[in-house]
């Protein structure tokens, strides 16, 4: 168990305008900023959220057993038995109190963090096969899962980057079970100063995958989202020790419109990668793909090599060129070497994923999301989908608003019919929201070719039939999720595992239809 004497845990927050500290010194044994995580030897932070404030349970915290407690505004009844720590910054005292709590454990570690708008976790996924393919143990923490010790663990967090205390808790399981390498996914909340969960990790490598619309409501504007994603970038520039063996150096994508600010705000040695120009230092020619995965040549300083990888896509070819930049400068082995690696990559749950067999039409399950990630997609279904398109879908509620009639016109641009569903609603009306999106499918005839159902189940079920031979279904927005959020909580979900079960209903209920 660990134990450390509170003072030394504020030892590093002089910078940040130091601590007014109540209370004595006592021993701390957890972090945890839930009160009803709070236990005997708990140091409580009082986080301001978006629908309560850590400051109304502090209390609560105390009489838990918490023995301390750090807030940013000034306590009114302070409960004998804890010590009270007043901070300017909360969020930002809780990232430098985790990382002295558990000794700086990325410091230990060759740490890639991996951010961008699209394509983050697949990205993450490679990397961490590739290292492993290698012999290179290495630990993963993504939306999707992570990787601390022998196993594979379903990330149980609705945060793609955790609080603070989570990130430096699982990056010490890695250093402790004896990681070498530690790979981050890192959204652009993580790396935003609002929230600080990323601020004291030390990453040796950064890589972006792309900039596109998303989290507006967050960060206020396009210019502010594509600053908070430099963060990454700009933290090589901060690392605070060489010692590890490897240079800091970044690993960018030539073809986006991010390119040219990421250089500016990087002082450290960037890869380029492209699947569009040859005037980079990897890029990709010859990308031939089809349903069941793609064709292309590899190319590095001169060197080429081709091969095929099991997943669908020209973006996952851009992801697999981004890995394959890290991994080659973090290790030492040419891009072209890693190519038998490469080719045994496997795809990320929930991300095209293909459900049933021996259907008459196709079922593909992907987290897509955003605009981008759309636009990327639907061109390519559509290249290979004989017959249409079915899409269902919806937006996150709670969230950038702007992207929900842009959602729409690509959806409407690519599929004979679209049928909007809950995807997480949260404390925003359901139907309301789905609106918004069905603004934006103005080629689309309502309760022909448009359809608004806000019972995921009841959405899948009517896509499936309505699908006709030759046509593919796309279930769009949850992937690997594990629940839906509505205003009073969330509900278990899994989408590839209700899909099956309504295609297996369907064949109980029709005997005549495809089977699994």
């Amino acid at each position: 168990m660990i134990r450390k004497k509170l003072s030394a845990l504020l030892a590093g927050l002089d910078n940040l305008g130091g601590a007014i500290v109540t209370g004595g010194d006592p021993w701390v044994t957890g972090l945890v900023y839930d009160s009803r995580s709070a236990s005997p030897g708990s140091l409580f932070f009082a986080l301001d959220g978006i629908h309560a404030d850590g400051h109304a349970y502090i209390a609560a915290a105390v009489r838990a057993g918490a023995i301390a407690v750090v807030h940013g505004r000034d306590v009114t009844e302070k409960l004998p038995g804890a010590a009270y720590v007043r901070v300017p910054d909360c969020r930002i005292a809780m990232s430098r109190i985790a990382a002295s709590f558990y000794d700086r454990p990325s410091s230990g570690m060759k740490t890639i963090g991996v951010t961008g708008t699209d394509g983050k976790s697949s990205t993450v996924s490679f990397i961490y096969q590739i290292l492993e393919s290698l012999g290179k143990p290495a630990g993963l923490l993504s939306t999707v899962s992570f990787v601390a010790g022998n196993n594979l663990e379903k990330n149980p967090y609705r945060q793609s980057t955790p609080e603070a205390p989570i990130i430096h808790g699982i990056l010490d399981r890695m250093r402790r079970s004896g990681k070498e390498y530690a790979v981050i996914e890192a959204t652009s909340h993580g790396l935003s100063r609002k929230t600080g969960r990323l601020l004291d990790v030390e990453f040796d490598a950064a890589v972006i995958t792309n900039v596109t619309h998303e989290h507006l409501e967050f960060h206020g504007s396009r210019e502010q989202y594509l600053h908070d994603k430099t963060n990454l970038f700009r933290a090589l520039n901060a690392r605070r020790s060489a010692a590890k063996g490897v240079p800091a150096f970044g690993v960018v994508n030539a073809d986006d419109e991010s390119f040219a600010y990421i250089k500016r705000e990087t002082k450290e040695h960037l890869i380029s990668y492209s699947v569009l120009r040859r005037d980079t230092d990897l890029f990709a020619t010859d990308i031939r793909p089809d349903m069941a995965g793609t064709t292309f040549s590899l190319h590095d300083g001169g060197e080429r090599t081709d091969l095929r990888i099991g997943m669908p896509g020209a973006f996952n070819v851009e992801n697999v060129l981004a890995a394959a930049g890290a991994v080659s400068r973090i290790t030492g082995v040419s891009s072209v070497r890693l190519a038998p690696h490469i080719e045994k990559l496997t795809g990320v749950r929930g991300r095209m994923t293909p459900v049933g067999k021996d259907l008459p039409f196709s079922v593909i399950v992907d987290y897509a999301h955003t605009p981008g990630a759309f636009a990327r997609l639907f061109p390519m279904v559509k290249e290979y989908t004989p017959g249409r398109i079915i899409t269902v879908f919806g937006s996150g509620g709670e969230r950038d608003v702007e992207k929900r009639p842009v959602q729409g016109r690509i959806a409407s641009d690519y599929s004979g019919i679209v049928i909007l569903s809950d995807e997480d609603p949260r404390g925003e009306d359901p139907r309301g929201l789905l609106e918004e999106i069905a603004a934006g499918c103005t080629n689309l005839e309502r309760e022909k070719s448009l359809f608004i159902i806000p019972d995921r189940r009841l959405a899948i079920a009517r896509a499936f039939e309505l699908a006709r031979p030759g046509d593919t279904v796309l279930l769009l927005g949850k992937g690997h999720e594990t629940s839906i959020i509505y205003a009073d909580g969330p509900i278990p979900w899994d989408e590839i595992e209700v899909a099956r079960e309504i295609l297996s209903r369907r064949k109980v209920d029709n005997p005549g239809a495809s089977g699994l």
